[in-house]
């Protein structure tokens, strides 16, 4: 609400909401964008949207409130939508950034339009992202990055920033937990993120066991392994548990602590997955490892160099990209992963 002071009357002031619910690795690339557009309008306000889980990703970006999004409860099916929308409108939002674009934030753009409040939605380049994926005549080129297409979406609120003005943050503080897990180790510290949503990129467990097994009997890293779930918990404390430099991480730390210790890594390894765009997200070198995806198709981690990502054999599988996500895999192409060979994956963290 507009406040008054003798004579001057001042303006509302403008509250984007910014909506991404899901899923890790899309929610992380939303980071430097946020932080970009922090720095250049200060005093802009920003709400962002999104699963209480995720909230300590942002934690870095001054001045800027999380609203969590419970859609499997209170804000479930359209009646609870309707009501996400009224908690909204109640915290001043006049502005929406929907970076996500699916059913929901649909409904709630709905919901927002009809009282007057300005949706811009993120246009996901769908006919380009086909043709690119398409198995003949295929149109294979880089198209507009993930982190490009949020920032078009501010701009089309009347907000253009320019990414290449990004900073990343200075490097967080240990915790006492953090330091337990590390030992306080003065190697280098590498992270390691072997899974990924789809086995058809994810690197062959047997290659990346050779890859860590060198790397310890190198004994220059302290290596960290990152994963989610019972099940790549269970296989990551059986690799850790074989080797002196090797420590699962899955489990051992809150989800704020982990993030604190990727941002402290030298260098991250990790598939097209969530894991690459938490590293990258806070400036930290990551190589990350392709399947039947590419990078062409705009998911390249944050400010990452080209030759940092490592690609399969395209001469041999060249209907790669198949998919956006790694759901589609043409027969034959199941094992593509199994053409990176160990050796170049530690010539690269190597010559890192």
């Amino acid at each position: 609400m507009g406040k008054s002071s003798g004579n001057t009357t001042k303006l509302p002031e403008t509250n984007v909401l910014v909506i991404r619910l899901s899923a890790m690795g899309d929610v992380a690339m939303t980071v430097p964008v946020l932080r970009t557009f922090r720095a250049t309008y200060p005093d802009v306000k920003l709400t962002v949207l999104t699963r209480k889980f995720f909230e300590p990703i942002f934690s870095d970006i001054e001045n800027l409130e999380i609203y969590h999004a419970d859609v499997t409860g209170n804000h479930k099916g359209i009646l609870g939508l309707n009501r996400l929308s009224k908690e909204l409108r109640r915290l001043g939002v006049n502005a929406v950034a929907d970076l996500h674009n699916v059913l929901r934030s649909n409904v709630l753009k709905a919901f927002f339009s009809i009282k007057g409040i300005k949706v811009v939605q993120i246009d996901k380049g769908r006919a380009e992202k086909k043709a690119l994926t398409r198995s003949t005549n295929k149109d294979f080129k880089q198209l507009k990055t993930t982190h490009q297409r949020y920032a078009d979406v501010f701009e089309g609120l009347g907000y253009p920033i320019d990414l290449s003005h990004h900073k990343f943050p200075a490097k967080k503080s240990l915790t006492p937990n953090i330091v337990s897990l590390t030992q306080d180790s003065t190697k280098k510290w590498l992270g390691i993120a072997p899974f990924a949503q789809y086995e058809s990129k994810t690197y062959p467990l047997e290659l990346m066991i050779e890859v860590i097994e060198t790397l310890d009997l190198e004994d220059r890293f302290e290596i960290f392994l990152f994963g989610g779930g019972k099940r790549e918990s269970d296989i990551l404390n059986n690799i850790a548990s074989k080797y002196n430099n090797v420590v699962n991480v899955v489990g051992k730390l809150p989800f704020e602590d982990e993030l604190k210790l990727i941002g402290n890594l030298d260098i991250m390894l990790s598939m097209d997955s969530g894991n690459a765009h938490l590293a990258a997200m806070y400036g930290v070198r990551t190589i990350t490892l392709w399947g039947v995806t590419h990078p062409f198709a705009g998911f390249m981690p944050f400010g990452q160099q080209e030759e940092d990502a490592i690609l399969p054999n395209l001469a041999k599988y060249d209907q790669i990209p198949t998919s956006i996500y790694g759901n589609k895999v043409p027969e034959g192409y199941e094992k593509v992963m199994s053409t990176i060979s160990p050796e170049k994956v530690l010539q690269k963290i190597n010559s890192l």
